[in-house]
């Protein structure tokens, strides 16, 4: 019950908590300066541990455990500025009066800087340094365990540190658990506060307990003692984050200097940290105490609790059966188990079964279809649509010079002139899957594998490793791409079916293959090299058969030539020697009358284009043969005979 100094100033002289303020003043102070010291060393251990070793568990125990110690101190210091109002109370404080008299007179500078804290003092007043304090250490609270969230801190071995550290911890909440057994056998007269207090204390013990059991089983393959030490911190976040919601509420409340104030420090949460546990218990007295309801005389209240556990008994087992109907989504199988043997494939819809545990419903996908890249390690970040307008995204990247997620090296074989060795490349092969639509594939996925991407990614390296292993790059350059996607998928396929995976392969595809990223310039520069020589070798190839033909062209002119050359003189024998035999046997047949003859036609044939002027032997008389007057002739345009004088007796 709170005092009013106006009401009852003189008789809080007789109130036991008035009268141990002082003790109780130091006993919390000197409390909480121990704690804020070790909570401070927890706090510098874990910086220090974080710096060097960011993934170790020790960071996150230490900050946990000091979480729960500067809850437990918020709570000292409210209860602290308690019991100093009350050695107040006991001897108020006579304030001296100010004198105005001879006030120096001040500047601006002065005036301002008077107004600024008197602003300050008026704001700290109407809101409490109790309610900055409180504010201050929940947040601080929070802020340390939001550093450490971490829910995929890998497991590790401690040694033993770890058995050092776990002893500490619960010699440590030994001490705490003899303050909060302290604590709650203090008597209400005397300290209203203590019990609030004590359930901040369980706050820490747990915390420190809770630590000192993940210190203890800590190991490298055990998981859970690093997700039990991050979600410690839970509990005392919870608290200070109440403690901070509290400080933010009594903003809006009134203050009166001359009423006792109530303890800020209390948490419904810490409350509930007892046993048997009594969560409304707490509400109860509450309603009770600040609006005089009592929830024990009202019959539909009392007929509730005492017909919880039958109405909870009955829905619990309502729940327990309905654990027995399974909802298979469309895309989805299941596998239903009976007592821990598979006893058939439910298709997409509702089922029922046995309830859990005697029967369960293992899923598995149906018809999903999956792509698979070779590659492990980094995962690609998720594919985004890209505006038709816009860049090509960095996905469809395909040149030599450049690294890509998917791209995994291969040993593949190569040839140079008579020596053999091998090269590297870099390839992205990409295998779309999905688990067989029978329930046979189903079945054989889900209890011969554990993890299907691995199985595959597994197999399709063997199958690569070994159908590479005689390629050459060459080969693969210019290899039809589809269909050594298609040997590749039979092979893994194959494989699979071997395994009874249960995988059943779509399709195979070849996206890239091309030497490494580091090599690329230089196998361009061989293979402009190749190209360059090639083609000096094929333009010398063709000037040498130009030449080689020209050659020949003339060879067969000239022979040409020659050979007709031949015929033609060879003819010409021919003629005449069958003109000679066949003049040889005319003029044995005619004799002279053949040689006239010829000699006539010879002539005819000499004269056919000369001007001729025919003479008669009869024209001239007394013996004179005729005259020519040479005078009246001209040479022709064209050579030709001399015109003759016909000899007298000449016939035309």
């Amino acid at each position: 019950m709170q005092v009013d100094l106006d009401i009852e100033g003189a008789a809080v002289a007789g109130l036991p908590r008035f009268q141990q303020a002082l003790v109780q003043g130091r006993r919390l102070r000197l409390w909480g300066l121990g704690l804020g010291v070790l909570a401070a060393i927890g706090l510098v251990l874990a910086f220090f541990v974080e710096l060097f070793a960011p993934q170790s568990l020790w960071p996150v125990l230490l900050v946990n455990q000091c979480a729960g110690l500067l809850v437990l101190i918020a709570g000292l210091q409210s209860a602290w500025w308690l019991t100093q109002w009350r050695a107040s109370a006991l001897e108020p404080t006579v304030l001296p009066v100010q004198s105005t008299a001879t006030e120096a007179p001040m500047g601006g500078y002065e005036r301002l800087l008077e107004r600024i804290s008197e602003g300050c003092r008026r704001a700290l007043n109407t809101l409490g340094a109790a309610t900055l304090w409180l504010g201050g250490w929940a947040l601080l609270a929070l802020f340390c365990i939001n550093q450490v969230w971490n829910l995929a801190l890998p497991p590790a071995a401690l040694g033993l540190s770890a058995n050092i550290g776990a002893a500490l911890s619960l010699l440590l909440a030994f001490g705490l658990l003899v303050l909060e057994r302290q604590l709650a056998l203090e008597p209400v007269t005397q300290s209203p506060e203590a019990g609030s207090l004590a359930q901040l204390t369980r706050v820490a013990i747990v915390s420190l307990v809770v630590s000192a059991l993940c210190l203890l089983f800590a190991g490298e393959g055990v998981v859970w003692p690093a997700r039990l030490a991050v979600l410690i911190g839970a509990l005392p976040g919870l608290v200070a984050a109440e403690l901070l919601l509290r400080a933010v509420l009594s903003v809006f409340r009134p203050r009166h200097e001359q009423r006792e104030p109530a303890l800020l420090a209390r948490s419904f949460i810490a409350e509930l940290l007892r046993w048997p546990p009594r969560p409304l218990l707490a509400l109860q007295h509450e309603l009770h105490q600040r609006f005089g309801i009592d929830l024990r005389q009202i019959w539909a209240f009392t007929y509730m609790r005492r017909a919880f556990l039958p109405v909870l008994a009955v829905v619990a087992l309502l729940g327990w059966a309905l654990t027995g109907v399974h909802e298979i989504a469309l895309q989805a199988r299941g596998i239903y188990e009976r007592f821990g043997k598979p006893v058939d494939v439910f298709e997409p819809g509702l089922h029922i079964g046995w309830p859990w545990p005697l029967g369960r419903v293992l899923s598995v996908e149906n018809g999903v279809v999956h792509e698979l890249t070779t590659r492990v390690g980094e995962v690609a970040a998720p594919m985004a649509a890209e505006p038709a307008e816009s860049p090509a995204p960095v996905s469809a990247n395909r040149l030599w010079d450049a690294s890509h997620v998917s791209d995994k090296s291969q040993v593949i074989a190569s040839s140079r002139a008579d020596k053999q060795g091998f090269q590297i490349v870099n390839m992205d092969v990409r295998f779309v899957y999905r688990i067989g639509l029978t329930d046979r594939a189903a079945l054989a996925a889900t209890y011969n594998s554990t993890d299907v991407p691995a199985l595959i990614r597994s197999t399709a390296s063997r199958v690569l490793v070994h159908d590479f292993a005689s390629r050459t790059l060459d080969g693969l350059l210019g290899e039809d791409r589809v269909g050594l996607g298609e040997e590749i998928g039979r092979a893994v396929q194959a494989d699979l079916q071997a395994l009874d995976s249960g995988v059943e392969i779509l399709a195979t595809v070849v996206e890239a293959i091309h030497p490494p990223a580091g090599a690329a310039n230089a196998y361009h520069g061989v293979q402009a090299a190749q190209i360059a020589a090639q083609a000096l070798i094929s333009r010398e190839r063709g000037a040498a058969a130009e030449a080689s033909n020209q050659a020949q062209l003339q060879a067969s002119i000239a022979r040409d030539q020659a050979t007709a050359t031949a015929r033609e003189i060879n003819a010409a024998a021919q003629v005449a020697d069958l003109g000679f035999a066949a003049e040889q046997k005319a003029y044995a047949s005619a004799g002279q009358a053949f040689v006239l003859e010829r000699y006539f036609s010879q002539l005819s044939q000499g004269l056919a284009g000369a001007r001729l002027l025919v003479l008669d032997h009869h024209l001239g008389s007394n013996g004179n043969a005729p005259t020519i007057d040479l005078r009246a002739f001209t040479l022709p345009a064209d050579p030709a005979p001399s015109p003759k004088t016909a000899q007298p007796g000449a016939a035309n």
